[in-house]
């Protein structure tokens, strides 16, 4: 009882220690591209949730089962696995005719059962083909005004966070309303973008047609998404699974600005992207290449424009899953990856694509940048200081062996090792995974 001699109410009673179930996020530590995908489909193997909290289809994730090759852009990975079900959040914007185009891809590869395995929250905003349309627009107007572009991948990302932010977007609450009201909402979003791009021509009425049938199609796997998230952290013991899209490099507020994606890819994005109290985030696994690469335009300190950069192009097969644009490559660089850490706090890291650097003589790892000569402590916000920044390396032999067949720590050259631990020091957090090849076999577990 207390002072006023009532009975305390039951939620009262309980010991205050029971958070829920804890989430496990997987999120990139560099500018995107690292074998998220790889990790969430090990994960997702053993996982009752996977979700989706930030990005829409400008994320590509592939994932190879089985000599299977999957790509995702929406959907999020553990779709493979059947028994587990799948969340895109209400930080994700959606473009309907993509998710749908995405998943009759994937079931021509094999994908059995996906509609009765999706969720998707009522709050997610929408990417219309108009927003698509402007992306294009203003990456054209950069390149007359400034000559230089963002990099966007023209998927109409930016655009849709652009409308969500100015509270003019539609969400999926919206579309499943009603569509009347849905429709001049819809009208007025239109004239307001044309208002602004004179030369954006828009068939209204035959988009609000495919919208009424995506709408229709979608609706048996909408929920309130708050609701969804909170019972499945409260009800009985659950393994939950964030999958971030992009990265840490590519946060809208942590990224080398502007040359970022348009949501938060660092580990808030999981809490506002899904409705998830801090206290129910467990692990969080940082994924990292043996080196460092980056689709598209920004600084880029330890970028290799010589034969090894276009050793680790080929030999990783860099390419963008999304956009097909060469990636650039370089030097695995530390500091990104403190700062990743700084932002994130890691747990544990994953290290993609050792076997990549099988064949080198020797590996740079870039420890620190100095400006004027002088180390700075910190990773600069201004594209003008990161342009001019010199970074300090540190000088490995190569092992000069192939490790793609290795599959226990012991298997790995000591070169190898000796690498690995370096890294790991000198981020500090340990590495729970080292990835030697594409498929799931080829990730080592260390711990």
């Amino acid at each position: 009882q207390n002072e006023t001699g009532r009975d305390l109410p039951e939620w009262l009673k309980r010991p205050r220690n029971e958070t829920g179930n804890k989430v496990t996020v997987v999120l990139g530590a560099q500018w995107g591209d690292e074998g998220k995908g790889k990790v969430v489909d090990l994960l997702a193997t053993e996982s009752d949730l996977v979700c989706r909290c930030q990005g829409g289809n400008n994320a590509g994730h592939t994932v190879v089962v089985e000599g299977t090759e999957y790509d995702f852009h929406l959907l999020p990975s553990g779709i493979i696995n059947p028994k587990s079900i799948c969340v895109i959040g209400n930080g994700v914007v959606i473009h309907l005719p993509g998710l749908f185009e995405e998943a009759e891809n994937n079931e021509k590869k094999g994908l059995k059962g996906w509609e009765k395995r999706l969720i998707v929250s009522d709050r997610a905003h929408l990417v219309f083909d108009f927003h698509q349309v402007v992306d294009g627009i203003q990456e054209t107007q950069r390149q007359a005004t400034e000559g230089k572009i963002i990099g966007t991948t023209k998927k109409g990302i930016g655009p849709t966070y652009a409308s969500k932010a100015s509270r003019i977007g539609l969400r999926v609450c919206d579309l499943l309303g009603d569509f009347k009201e849905f429709s001049t909402k819809f009208k007025n979003l239109v004239e307001q973008y044309q208002s602004m791009y004179s030369s954006l021509t828009v068939d209204t009425e035959s988009q609000l047609k495919k919208l009424k049938e995506y709408g229709e199609r979608l609706r048996p796997m909408v929920r309130d998404g708050v609701y969804y998230m909170y019972e499945a952290l409260h009800g009985p013991p659950k393994k939950i699974l964030v999958e971030g899209a992009n990265a840490a490099l590519l946060d809208i507020d942590f990224g080398t600005y502007p040359f970022v994606t348009s949501s938060n890819c660092t580990v808030g994005g999981a809490c506002t992207g899904l409705g998830i109290p801090p206290l129910n985030i467990g692990e969080v696994y940082g994924v990292s290449k043996a080196y460092t690469t980056r689709v598209g335009i920004g600084a880029f300190p330890t970028e290799q424009l010589n034969v090894t950069g276009e050793l680790l192009q080929t030999r990783g097969h860099e390419v963008g899953v999304t956009t097909g644009r060469k990636r650039r490559c370089g030097w695995l660089d530390l500091v990104i990856l403190r700062y990743a850490h700084m932002i994130n706090g890691f747990t544990a890291i994953a290290l993609t694509k050792l076997d990549i650097l099988d064949v080198l003589d020797e590996i740079k790892v870039g420890v620190a940048y100095k400006i004027n000569g002088k180390r700075i402590p910190h990773f600069p916000a201004d594209m003008e200081l990161l342009h001019k920044v010199e970074v300090e390396y540190e000088t490995f032999p190569g092992w000069k062996s192939d490790t793609s067949a290795a599959r226990k720590w012991n298997n790995l050259p000591q070169k190898a090792q000796n690498y690995i631990r370096f890294v790991e020091n000198h981020i500090g957090v340990p590495i729970k995974w080292v990835g030697v090849g594409k498929s799931r076999e080829c990730m080592i577990q260390m711990f």
